[in-house]
């Protein structure tokens, strides 16, 4: 089981187990299986753009490799910035207390593009947190799941369902003049209601 999600409001902490909410939970899946020839479920795998590697699901959370073909595993992999600079590595937040911020407003929740929703389960939670909460109050700790090169920004809600954790990062607006045509539009990936599941 993972480590709780744990954050504090005065110095008073509370701790959460926590579970992945996603599509599939809420609505149910279907899921395509291809078979072979001999009747045995296919596994993906893509040539790289040379055609001499094959690279199969997983392989590349293990390394990388350059342009001259030398592999390099993810542990020997260094962070750099905008700037060119170093960048630290994050640890892990999980079984970590991480200080609230807030509450905030309904605007600055609003700038978070939502990347991932956690359903909290409280263990120890401080009643005046609770309290705040259960008020519509909003609060913004920090949260890395596994660690890497970047914090995300998580925001703890409550509604009639329970407690939640919405973690993403803060979209900035791109502002143009009048006299400016806007920017071209960046395509994202949908993840829209696959109808074939109904």
């Amino acid at each position: 089981m993972a480590r709780p999600i744990v954050v504090s409001l005065n110095g008073v902490p509370s701790s959460f187990e926590f579970e992945k909410l996603d599509r599939s939970k809420l609505y149910g899946s279907r899921k395509r299986q291809v078979l072979g020839p001999d009747g045995l479920p296919c596994q993906r795998a893509e040539l790289v753009a040379e055609g001499d590697v094959l690279v199969r699901s997983g392989m590349t959370a293990q390394g990388y490799f350059d342009e001259k073909g030398y592999w390099y595993e993810t542990k020997e992999l260094k962070g750099i910035g905008v700037d060119d600079q170093p960048v630290e590595k994050v640890e892990s937040t999980l079984g970590v207390e991480q200080a609230l911020e807030g509450p905030i407003s309904a605007t600055e929740a609003l700038d978070l593009a939502v990347d991932v929703v956690y359903a909290l389960e409280p263990t120890e939670v401080a009643p005046e947190l609770l309290q705040s909460l259960q008020g519509g109050d909003i609060y913004r700790f920090s949260f890395s799941y596994r660690g890497g090169w970047q914090a995300s920004t998580a925001l703890l809600v409550s509604n009639d369902e329970g407690l939640f954790a919405l973690v993403g990062h803060k979209r900035e607006p791109i502002w143009c003049s009048l006299n400016e045509a806007p920017p071209p539009a960046v395509e994202e990936e949908s993840d829209e209601l696959d109808f074939e599941m109904f």
